[in-house]
């Protein structure tokens, strides 16, 4: 196992993973599209997040979707089935494990997986294995260090960078977004197309200023405070001054910007 998801699997994270899914569908799926009787194997497919848009993108596409634990498959078994959707199927993986044979997907779907293993480019080229000729991988990461807002506050950028260094400790990299394009060359992949996702939120978009501003980034950097404490990176009253000017963004005069990379290659 090479996974250490640092956001926890509790039922308060699994909501933000679905506000952020919900908040950014059109962002990073809307030319995500697989044809008719397409094989997609989604890796790290959490608790479903993302799985629902995707099948229903491509309804007449096939998908296998695998995660490591037990109980994200669990939960997002039960968000596919309660949705209608019938064209996924789910097991229990390891990335770096994976009993398929080789050329067995037409297409492989990655999505804030890579941001969490400590070996991620040998995590693309198991998937690489698994791909036919032609086939394309598509893979989605963010950047914390591309979080800017109005007001600026360097509690709120502090705070930001405890979550980044307690990633780093447990084998991740919460700046990966920026790497994508490097290591999808070093695992072998030809006609790589990175394209940067901005997320621009300010009180002209209150959808994304509660599902996105509030509900997923600030919600996910709040929920490292006892980490952070605990690991001597912060003050109790910076952090928490931090997470206030966070929040202080969503108001009627507040800014924040977010950037996602999404990066499309291709097996030859």
């Amino acid at each position: 196992m090479d996974q250490a998801y640092v956001h926890g699997y509790d039922p308060r994270e699994n909501r933000r993973l679905q506000d952020q899914a919900d908040a950014l569908v059109g962002l990073l799926h809307r030319d995500t599209h697989y044809r008719k009787g397409s094989r997609i194997l989604e890796a790290g497919c959490g608790v479903g997040a993302q799985t629902v848009t995707l099948a229903r993108n491509s309804p007449d596409a096939l998908f296998t979707s695998i995660d490591i634990s037990a109980a994200s498959i669990a939960q997002a078994a039960k968000a596919v089935t309660s949705t209608g959707v019938n064209n996924v199927r789910f097991e229990r993986a390891d990335i770096f494990d994976l009993h398929f044979q080789p050329e067995s997907f037409d297409h492989v779907f990655v999505c804030h997986v890579l941001e969490h293993l400590s070996r991620p480019g040998q995590a693309l080229k198991a998937l690489k294995r698994l791909l036919k000729v032609g086939g394309t991988i598509t893979v989605i990461e963010g950047d914390h260090d591309s979080a800017y807002f109005y007001p600026d506050s360097k509690a709120a950028r502090q705070a930001i960078q405890c979550q980044v260094e307690l990633q780093r400790r447990a084998g991740g990299n919460a700046l990966i977004g920026r790497e994508l394009y490097p290591l999808l060359r070093q695992a072998g992949f030809d006609a790589i197309n990175v394209s940067p996702r901005m997320v621009y939120v300010d009180a002209s978009k209150p959808g994304l200023v509660n599902g996105f501003t509030r509900d997923t980034f600030t919600a996910m950097i709040e929920g490292v405070r006892e980490a952070a404490l605990d690991a001597e990176l912060v003050t109790a009253s910076t952090f928490d001054a931090g997470i206030e000017d966070l929040y202080r963004t969503t108001e009627v005069d507040g800014v924040f910007c977010y950037t996602f990379f999404k990066a499309v290659a291709v097996r030859n």
